[in-house]
């Protein structure tokens, strides 16, 4: 069984992203402060994704 697997760049990008999650500057689209980390986590790759990072595709939904 193989995992998804992310660009080092993706990685790096979702890093980034999480470092201004914990230090409370991560802000959502909506201009709100992000306080979840699982929301944290989508907006990095999500950002991964806008750039053309090698990054998963989303699920379908059935």
């Amino acid at each position: 069984m193989s995992k998804t697997k992310y660009s080092e760049k993706a990685q790096d990008k979702v890093g980034k992203v999480m470092h201004e999650f914990k230090e409370g500057k991560l802000k959502s689209s909506s201009g709100k402060k992000v306080t979840s980390r699982k929301q944290a986590v989508a907006i990095g790759i999500s950002e991964a994704r806008e750039e053309g990072l090698k990054v998963p595709s989303k699920k379908k939904s059935k």
